[in-house]
């Protein structure tokens, strides 16, 4: 366990934030959170984002100076290996480099369901809802009864992919039955996952208005639901 202040420099509705945030909520690391319009950045913030993306870690220690650590990746990694208490990779390293692997799969899994969510088109609509399904079938073939990812015990891969599930958490009956249906294991891992505290706590509480808001603002085509 370190002694380190951590800051988390956020968006309200970035997925990759709530992937740190959860990870640090999970492991009972104490942090602070700085919200930014990513829209107007401040030029602080500028200053020290290589890539002008959230999520940033802000890490203090008191003899050093302060040390900016990006990509919600790197952070959780970090945040795995200094603080061990309350792990959530698996010990043995083939374990561990196979949970990395569907940690990769799950980022391709949400790019899937965002561009889905933000089509403005039809076609495209289409098109990334079927390559959802695909991915989705994918997880449907390795998960067990059991309530996550890699059965009874909460792991990296149940964090990174809980902000997908968030999304169809909040749109409800908005959500075309075809991308969903008939996937019974990842349907118990993702109400799981809805349950966690972690995952609950991990974003604001009008995340869900400001979320419909977003899509009604960039005229996405499951805005009327």
């Amino acid at each position: 366990m370190t002694n380190s202040r951590l800051t988390l420099i956020s968006h309200p509705l970035c997925p990759f934030v709530q992937r740190v945030a959860i990870v640090l909520r999970e492991k009972h690391i104490p942090f602070e959170q700085v919200q930014i319009d990513l829209n107007d950045k401040p030029a602080w913030f500028r200053a020290i984002s290589p890539t002008g993306k959230v999520p940033l870690l802000k890490v203090e220690r008191d003899a050093d100076q302060a040390v900016v650590l990006f990509e919600s990746m790197a952070i959780c990694e970090y945040l795995e290996e200094a603080y061990r208490d309350h792990g959530i990779h698996p010990a043995a390293p083939l374990a561990r480099a196979q949970h990395r692997a569907w940690i990769e799969f799950s980022s391709a899994t949400l790019m899937d369901a965002w561009g889905y969510l933000n089509a403005v088109d039809e076609t495209v609509a289409a098109t990334k809802a079927a390559d959802l399904r695909k991915k989705l079938e994918r997880f449907e073939a390795v998960l067990s009864d059991k309530p996550y990812f890699a059965g009874a015990g909460f792991s990296m891969v149940d964090a990174v992919t809980a902000p997908v599930f968030r999304y169809f958490d909040i749109l409800g009956d908005d959500v075309p039955p075809d991308i969903f249906g008939g996937l019974n294991h990842v349907a118990s891992w993702r109400r799981a996952l809805a349950e966690r505290p972690s995952v609950r706590d991990a974003v604001m509480a009008d995340y869900g208005a400001l979320f419909r808001t977003h899509l009604k603002d960039h005229a996405a085509l499951l805005a009327s639901g």
